[in-house]
């Protein structure tokens, strides 16, 4: 029982302390910030932002509906980027391809806006996720081809399809005669509603990858190579793995399962698009990832405290008075909090703590501008 507790321990000690550092800083920033503003020091307000926090997210049934939709492409997200960690690549373009995602399902979902449901909602999201994966592909192949680091070229595809996006809506979408450039909404594409007032048949599939995502690295030849290769490129290579391929592969998968994030956002939520459509989403996975250690039950459960506080905002400001602001400024101490994770192993003296990427920490110091992965 003791050496479980101690492996439990191991494995959550620094997501846990994470969060709980994050939150007092956070709390630290609402009492200063309100004293800056009223020259008066209120311990309290932040027990009570906190409490309005949670009540928000999960104090009613359409609250906790409201986080479980919000969590449904957190949690895609965060399995893109999760998946890209274990092959010892560093997927920054979920951004991008959630983005690219959500334009392929409105294009699609736009056409077929009067076609039967069962036909306009599948075709929509699968375009979706082949828009994703085509985005996912394209820094794979550079990499594989000419060893171009992924860092660089997902960053740089974030702001292309930024760009194509806001094209595509203010051009050919845009609904002529519109006050600002947006889509005509996607109609019968639109998922259903299978619970409460708003939740979609997201809430099914979105968990259903994530045990998918488990089965594919740890119970399939794929998943072996991805972890394999991902701890040690050259070892792969040696057993007859191809690297190339691998990096092909994999980073197509994580463009399908951000793209596939965007179309769930799009269609479940918003139905169309303008061309200030914009969301954290992309972002926001990493953190996910880093703080679900890329396992998928802790990528489960990062995307619900995420979503948990998108969700409790709003009410927040509204209960509180604290802007919704600060969702976000807990969201970066946590992400913070885990990247300084060998400093927070020293100071608390965490010897057996495990961040979860370790090995993807070396392949990417070890490959960065080299040849280990791609040979």
């Amino acid at each position: 029982m003791s050496a479980r507790v101690s492996r439990a321990w191991a494995i959550l000690a620094l997501p846990v302390i994470s969060i709980v550092l994050s939150v007092i800083v956070g709390s630290l920033v609402i009492i200063f910030s309100q004293w800056l503003v009223s020259g008066e020091l209120q311990p309290g307000l932040a027990f009570d932002a906190y409490s309005s926090l949670v009540s928000g997210s999960i104090g009613s049934e359409r609250a906790i509906v409201s986080t479980l939709n919000n969590t449904a492409p957190l949690l895609l997200g965060g399995l893109a980027v999760g998946l890209g960690f274990k092959a010892g690549l560093f997927n920054i373009g979920v951004q991008g391809q959630f983005l690219m995602g959500a334009l392929g399902s409105v294009i699609v979902g736009v056409q077929l806006r009067e076609s039967p449901p069962i036909i306009a909602i599948p075709i929509s999201l699968i375009a979706g996720m082949i828009f994703g994966a085509v985005w996912g592909f394209i820094p794979g192949f550079l990499k594989a081809v000419s060893g171009a680091h992924e860092v660089v070229t997902t960053i740089m595809l974030n702001f292309v399809a930024i760009a194509i996006l806001a094209a595509a809506v203010s051009g050919p979408l845009n609904v002529v005669g519109s006050a600002s450039p947006t889509t005509l909404p996607v109609g019968n594409a639109s998922l259903p509603v299978i619970i409460g007032r708003n939740g979609t048949i997201a809430l099914i599939y979105a968990p259903i990858m994530a045990v998918l995502y488990g089965f594919l690295l740890f119970r399939t030849t794929r998943g072996f190579e991805i972890r394999i290769a991902g701890a040690s490129p050259d070892a792969a290579r040696y057993a007859g793995m191809s690297p190339r391929h691998l990096i092909i592969w994999t980073m197509a998968v994580s463009g399908m399962l951000g793209g596939m994030a965007g179309a769930t956002d799009l269609l479940g939520q918003t139905h169309s698009m303008a061309t200030s459509y914009a969301t954290t989403v992309g972002f926001d996975s990493i953190a996910v990832a880093l703080l679900g250690r890329t396992s998928p039950l802790g990528i489960v459960l990062a995307a619900l405290l995420f979503g948990a506080m998108n969700t409790g905002a709003s009410a927040m400001q509204i209960q509180a008075g604290v802007p919704a602001d600060l969702v976000g400024v807990l969201q970066a101490t946590i992400l913070f909090f885990l990247v300084v994770s060998p400093v927070i192993k020293r100071i608390f003296r965490l010897k057996g703590a495990k961040t979860g990427l370790e090995d993807s920490a070396t392949t990417f110091t070890a490959t960065y501008g080299g040849e280990a992965t791609i040979r």
